[in-house]
């Protein structure tokens, strides 16, 4: 049983959509200029901040969770700027790229700070912006929204003064359900209630499946045309310039 429950291989897998994730934010990276201001809003522990040593990286967090409440993270990193992200004390117009990733779910009031993101990037800048369509209660007391939809995303960004708006599904139904799979053998496994051992013969029956599942989830995939039932998205937005604006 303690095998089971120390498997690697269960974790990787549950950590899909985190892995999906850095590989987008480490391949948007490459796009930065040498040199330019990124600000990361509401960091954390800044796993993103190796993907931007040739630029002038800056974190930011309100700072109110506890050690242990980030998810696979022991504590905060050393924050730049502390403060609410409705109202960031930076200048207006001053920020290359900002990079906002599973935050604004726990903000309460997630429009007011599109437009406050809006406001510190300089026009033309970039926001990558990205948030679950699901998820279970995490980091609380701070989770207000259950997901955004890319109806959300083109009706608020564009609102705020965005435009070339690039939406990109994390994983699709196959790859969704693969890991509900997984977090029903996990459940399991973390149960101190011994009438689970009650269903151990059902466990054993959907661990393989679980983990077939799991290898097959990215060529499944394939199938799921409209990602209806992923995880969440990958924004990637660019700030109207003044004169497009006007347009």
């Amino acid at each position: 049983m303690q095998k089971i429950k120390d498997n690697i291989l269960i974790k990787k897998i549950l950590r899909f959509n985190l892995d999906n994730r850095d590989k987008w934010i480490e391949e948007e990276s490459a796009f930065c200029l040498s040199g330019s201001f990124v600000i990361d809003i509401g960091a954390g522990s800044c796993p993103y901040k190796k993907y931007f040593q040739h630029c002038n990286y800056k974190s930011h967090d309100f700072k109110k969770l506890y050690p242990g409440q980030l998810q696979d993270r022991a504590d905060y990193c050393k924050i730049d700027i502390v403060g609410d992200i409705t109202k960031i004390p930076i200048e207006s117009d001053s920020v290359d790229v900002a990079l906002c990733t599973e935050v604004i779910e726990h903000v309460p009031d997630p429009i007011e700070a599109i437009y406050e993101i809006a406001r510190i990037l300089k026009p033309g800048g970039i926001l990558l912006l990205s948030a679950p369509l699901a998820s279970g209660l995490h980091q609380e007391p701070y989770h207000f929204y259950g997901g955004y939809t890319p109806y959300w995303y083109q009706l608020f960004l564009r609102k705020a003064g965005f435009d070339q708006i690039m939406i990109k599904a994390n994983g699709g139904f196959f790859s969704h359900y693969a890991q509900e799979s997984l977090r029903f053998i996990h459940l399991f496994l973390t149960s101190k209630d011994w009438r689970a051992l009650v269903f151990l013969p059902i466990l054993m029956l959907a661990l393989p499946w679980a983990v077939l599942t799991s290898f097959l989830s990215k060529f499944l995939d394939i199938l799921d045309k409209d990602k209806k039932y992923t995880v969440g998205y990958f924004v990637t937005a660019k700030k109207r310039k003044k004169a497009d604006a006007l347009m």
